[in-house]
């Protein structure tokens, strides 16, 4: 953890308020938890909950406010507990949450983007090297006695070679960067990734998967988990590659057709390296046979790309930059599952004097209209004496309505128009 400096907030001297509850149900620092504790949190930590206990968990402490790191949070548990407002995933990818589910229970969801881009490349490109040079085999005839310099003195060697890149987010780009320092040529494939932006950052830009794995010497795969991914990396993806090309993956397991890749190795003579697998263990310490890393030239290490301590401090911090702007003004940072459009047919805007009732007013008209509320903000201008209410709705208001609304005397303006859709 870094060092931060906290200090109590206002919230810590109001009489009567409730203090926000954190379940930390995976590891997490003890200066980490000290910050909490010094922003009014009451934290409760325990690295071991998941299944039935974080159930059981979640039931007991009434928790506010739930971090997760690998552990999957389900509907289940989020039903446990109805103060549950807030889930922190503490990384980047958020699949081992049931998004859907928390959306539906008006439970935001949040993660910590970008801050792990630098300790996955660094696997992603361990992984890269170990293939080139297949260190892991060497190290395991050195330990058996073997000398064979002859055998190990075959590789082909990186620069001037292709390096494809899957995904040019934040760990793609880092990626790419060490690329450039080992003299390879980059391309790269993504769905935002346009000819233009390629150019700018000095790499080549890929309309299809196909070409990439036609084109691509090394090919690394940084795309985030979700149903369109899910086997994107398949059969006839596979069967484009180069002939001895090396594929690493330190994405998810979920994005690769195991078989057809394991089929591809014996085929293609392919050189592999992993980070994730299908059907991985969810615990720290397990049993796991996958048969793809029985296979010669395949290395596996243990889901552990952003396991470094430069990324889980930094991911710490910004679950920690969360919680605090949760607390002290209601706002969820990073939120992924807030709605990017409603079904919301007219704009109201209410400019009235910022004095207790004047939207109760607006409200109960619009409840005895039967008009719903999509979405709404309240802002206030300078010297805080007014503010305007911007309220969607899901239909057009009827003039007579309109009308009642303005008779309050502390409503300033009211506009209405209709949202296109």
């Amino acid at each position: 953890m870094s060092q931060q400096t906290a200090t109590k907030t206002d919230n810590d001297n109001k009489q009567g308020s409730e203090q926000t509850v954190v379940l930390l149900a995976d590891t997490f620092s003890e200066s980490g938890v000290q910050t909490l504790e010094a922003l009014g949190c009451k934290v409760i930590s325990n690295a071991s909950l998941k299944d039935g206990s974080l159930v059981s968990a979640i039931t007991e402490s009434k928790p506010t406010i739930v971090v997760v790191r690998s552990t999957k949070v389900t509907r289940k548990m989020m039903e446990a507990g109805n103060t549950l407002s807030v889930i922190i995933r503490a990384g980047a990818g958020y699949d081992t949450i049931d998004v859907a589910a928390a959306s539906s229970l008006g439970i935001s969801v949040a993660n910590c983007p970008g801050k792990n881009s630098v300790a996955v490349a660094e696997l992603a490109w361990s992984l890269i090297l170990s293939c080139d040079r297949r260190v892991p085999d060497q190290v395991a005839d050195l330990r058996s006695g073997k000398w064979r310099k002859k055998e190990y003195g075959k590789s082909l060697g990186l620069s001037g070679r292709t390096l494809g890149i899957i995904g040019l987010g934040g760990i793609g780009l880092e990626t790419a960067k060490r690329g450039k320092a080992f003299g390879m040529n980059i391309v790269a494939w993504s769905r935002s990734l346009t000819e233009e932006k390629a150019a700018e950052l000095g790499i080549g830009w890929c309309e299809s998967l196909q070409n990439l794995a036609r084109m691509s010497d090394v090919i690394s795969v940084h795309v985030a988990s979700t149903t369109q991914t899910e086997n994107l990396i398949n059969e006839s993806f596979l069967n484009a590659m180069k002939d001895g090309a090396t594929f690493i993956n330190t994405s998810r397991g979920k994005i690769v057709d195991e078989a057809a890749l394991q089929k591809a190795v014996a085929d293609k003579k392919l050189r592999v390296g992993l980070d994730v697998f299908q059907d991985e263990p969810t615990t720290g310490e397990s049993i796991f046979t996958p048969s793809i890393v029985s296979y010669e030239g395949v290395y596996g290490t243990h889901h552990v790309g952003a396991s470094t301590m430069q990324a889980q401090d930094a991911i710490a911090d910004e679950a920690i930059r969360i919680i605090q702007h949760y607390v002290s003004d209601g706002i969820v940072h990073n939120c992924v599952n807030r709605a990017t459009s409603t079904s919301a047919k007219a704009m109201l805007c209410v400019r009235h004097l910022n004095l207790p009732g004047v939207l109760a007013h607006v409200f109960e008209l619009l409840s005895q209209e039967g008009v719903n509320v999509e979405e709404m903000e309240n802002m206030l201008y300078q010297g805080t004496e007014a503010a305007c209410a911007r309220i969607q709705l899901d239909c057009v208001l009827s003039p007579d309505c309109i009308a009642t609304m303005r008779e309050h005397e502390h409503v300033l303006s009211i506009t209405t128009s209709a949202i296109n859709d």
